[in-house]
């Protein structure tokens, strides 16, 4: 081998040792995306921001929020699923977008599968609230009217939505039957119940506490196991005579399939410590959501979660037939 050659051959594998040799970059090093998969403005992107602004403090770089919504929620999932598994892309969403509508509509992805849970996060009830010229006095007086009178309505705002699919737990478990009649968001539907052209709606509390606060709606029963926050006067469905029937519009943090367990214990301790300060706890009370208690932030306590919820909703959705609109 002649003298350049050989200098040549020397300094390349120099320079491969080096590379070799070289340290892990240091996680994050750039701007972190967090996909809301549903449109800006919504409770899921307001809590999205909130989160971003605190975990950008602790994790020393921006997390940017960006809004891909669709399908309920399922376009915004499946790009997060396609996503490099290098902690630089997250999904938030709720129960609706997670579970409702990846059972709804035909996806290529599965919750349990392509995603790595990083934290479940807050938790909001659905409730059952009627016009206030109902004349059931509580939800076993509701129960019993609406046997009686099996042509009654309850608005929904599409199929596969938490308003749809509370409706259709409720009536399973209290064999009822009532006729779903589809909004195009609950702004209307909540006009109708105001004016009294429509009985009912399970409702996802937040959106309606307003309205039930002013007495212009009235609120039969929290469907959680304890009383809303926000509502304590408000017995839960336990209580008020349908028991065990539980629907919550729960949000959390995921990673794509494949994230290093080392990323995801980062991305907990920045979501653990937004949801510990006490600004961003009354922000997020504000929106009308309670925090899960921490022993329920872990990535092993929402995978469990989520599987039991998927364990729960995916039989009664089938057996609905539900169909995307």
């Amino acid at each position: 081998m002649g003298m350049r050659k050989l200098v040549a051959a020397v300094a390349c594998a120099a320079t491969l040792a080096g590379v070799a040799g070289a340290p892990a970059q240091p996680y994050p090093s750039h701007p972190i995306t967090m996909l809301v998969a549903l449109a800006p403005g919504g409770a899921v992107d307001t809590l999205a921001r909130i989160l971003a602004e605190h975990m950008r403090d602790t994790l020393g770089e921006p997390v940017v929020i960006e809004n891909v919504s669709g399908a309920g929620g399922t376009v915004g999932l499946a790009r997060v699923a396609r996503a490099s598994p290098d902690g630089y892309t997250l999904s938030i969403g709720n129960w609706a977008s997670h579970i409702g509508a990846s059972l709804v509509y035909p996806v290529h992805y599965e919750l349990a599968r392509d995603f790595e849970p990083i934290a479940l996060l807050t938790d909001v009830p659905h409730w059952m609230v009627a016009r206030t010229s109902l004349p059931a006095k509580d939800l076993r007086e509701l129960i019993a009217w609406l046997k009686a009178n099996p042509d009654r309505t309850a608005a929904t705002v599409g199929a596969g939505s938490g308003s749809h699919l509370c409706g259709i737990y409720l009536q399973s478990a209290a064999g009822i039957r009532f006729q779903f009649v589809p909004y195009r968001g609950g702004a209307p539907a909540m006009q109708d119940l105001v004016g009294g052209r429509i009985d009912l709606m399970c409702d996802l509390a937040a959106n309606s506490l307003a309205m039930v606060r002013s007495r212009q709606i009235k609120a039969y029963a929290v469907m959680a196991k304890a009383r809303y926050f926000a509502a304590p006067d408000v017995p839960t469905a336990d209580e008020a005579g349908a028991p065990g029937i539980y629907v919550s519009n729960w949000h959390a943090l995921w990673a794509p399939k494949g994230v290093p367990p080392a990323i995801i214990a980062r991305l907990n301790a920045a979501v653990t410590s937004a949801l510990a300060d006490p600004a961003v706890r009354a922000r997020i009370a504000d929106l009308g959501m309670q925090i899960v208690p921490r022993a329920e932030q872990t990535p092993q306590a929402l995978a469990d979660f989520q599987r039991s919820e998927l364990e729960k909703w995916t039989p009664i959705i089938r057996a609905a037939g539900i169909k995307p609109e």
